[in-house]
């Protein structure tokens, strides 16, 4: 698993958010079951809560492009605290994914954190719930 490369594509799609009204850039990469990576930055909208989050927009690209399953996330952002994949996000991402699914929490430099699934959202309800 090439996590430096999943942190290059969530830093770099970072630079393309769209975030005119908190300024609060991120980026996140999703590597899929065929070991392919895909990438989104959150893109803002007037109409709150209209916007979409980084991380729904990758799971978008990796639907879109024939993934199925995340296998590890990588979440880019600048703030004085670690950036994590917000409540809504860990749920999308719980639809693809397993509880062991690492996720990297990492600013333009370094990662600061890393997480399971599992450990940001415990005891979560996925697809095998439904079944």
């Amino acid at each position: 698993m090439d996590m430096d490369a999943l942190l290059t594509a969530a830093r770099e799609v970072r630079a393309h958010a769209h975030a005119p009204y908190s300024k609060f850039a991120v980026g996140a990469a999703l590597l899929d079951e065929q070991g392919r990576i895909h990438a989104g930055c959150n893109v803002e909208n007037a109409a709150y809560p209209q916007g979409m989050c980084a991380e729904a927009v990758a799971i978008g690209h990796l639907v879109a492009a024939g993934g199925r399953r995340i296998v590890a996330a990588a979440v880019v952002g600048e703030g004085a605290s670690t950036v994590t994949p917000c409540g809504g996000c860990r749920q999308k991402l719980r639809e693809f994914a397993a509880d062991d699914m690492p996720i990297l929490a990492a600013d333009l430099q370094t990662v600061r954190a890393r997480f399971t699934l599992g450990e940001l959202l415990p005891h979560s309800f996925g697809p095998e719930h439904l079944a």
